[in-house]
């Protein structure tokens, strides 16, 4: 496991300077960003010196690089320090992520068993078609969807959301449409993930033995088929994370969620490199967690197993 460790946090470092780079490369920077109308170039290169944006680019992050194992994420293109910015965000962006990916979990397995123990069967064909067809609808059309069904026509939850004195949502029912638009895409990938991984144990010596000892369909698939099929689905539903965080940018842009999306956008149209590498960081941690969550189940089945 701790090799494990090493190799996610080696990719971490590579994508963050990746990050650093794909931002040099657009263009202008933060000094031209920030800029007024009718400033001078004397003032335009004074904020670039005052932003350290004269400075090479390997010394600016190899800087940011060494300050991160202190919790310091930098200070960003407005004078505050990144870590302050993302205070009252990141927190909102994981609960709508974790909501999501918990309800995800959920239905992928239930749904995905359901359709296991109908192999072939039309239950199984409609479970497969709609899971296929819902993971290829992107979150903003699903959103826009949801937002016309649930708000427009019926009145039913809040079309937008609004923020409480601490900058959460204000109530509960703002998260419901923002968690469901996030919960149908990656339910449809990951009820394919567990029905494919169940379809894979169906073939295998032991389970087969277990029908032919008469037991019914659900022991034989709880008892037998789900366990061995438990490191694929943990793998495949760890893997999702990055998406479901990487669509949660995009409905939290839609409902005017208070999370890190709009943090995002606006860094990087302003070309703010410390907060932008500030929020892969943030979600490089937890989809790194998640990942590795992933890789200590498979190890233990595995090693039971073996």
């Amino acid at each position: 496991m701790a090799a494990a460790a090493a190799r996610r946090a080696l990719l971490l470092v590579v994508l963050l300077a990746v990050v650093f780079t794909a931002v040099e490369a657009l263009p202008g920077d933060a000094a031209a960003a920030a800029a007024e109308r009718g400033e001078s170039a004397a003032d335009l290169a004074a904020r670039r010196h005052l932003l350290g944006l004269d400075r090479p680019l390997w010394e600016r992050f190899r800087d940011w690089m060494t300050a991160l194992p202190s919790g310091d994420l930098g200070t960003s293109a407005h004078g505050r320090p990144v870590t302050e910015l993302l205070t009252d965000p990141l927190p909102n962006t994981l609960l709508l992520g974790a909501s999501a990916f918990v309800l995800t979990v959920v239905l992928s397995l239930c749904l995905g068993c359901w359709a296991a123990a109908r192999p072939g069967r039309l239950t199984d064909r409609i479970i497969g078609h709609t899971a296929t067809a819902s993971f290829a609808v992107p979150e903003f059309v699903i959103s826009v969807l949801l937002l016309l069904l649930l708000s427009l026509w019926t009145g039913w939850l809040p079309a937008v959301t609004v923020t409480g004195a601490d900058g959460a949502p204000a109530t509960w029912t703002m998260l419901i449409t923002p968690v469901i638009a996030l919960v149908i895409p990656q339910t449809g990938w990951n009820t394919r993930i567990v029905r494919g991984a169940l379809a894979d144990q169906a073939a295998t010596p032991h389970v087969e033995a277990a029908h032919l000892d008469g037991l019914s369909t659900r022991q034989v698939l709880l008892r037998h088929a789900l366990p061995g099929a438990t490191p694929a689905i943990a793998t495949g539903i760890a893997t999702s994370t990055g998406m479901l965080l990487g669509g949660a940018v995009v409905v939290e842009t839609l409902f005017n969620y208070p999370g890190v999306g709009t943090v995002l956008a606006g860094a990087v149209a302003a070309r703010d490199t410390p907060l932008i590498a500030g929020v892969v960081m943030c979600a490089g941690a937890v989809i790194s967690l998640v990942l590795l969550a992933a890789d200590l189940i498979r190890a233990r089945v595995l090693g039971a197993r073996a």
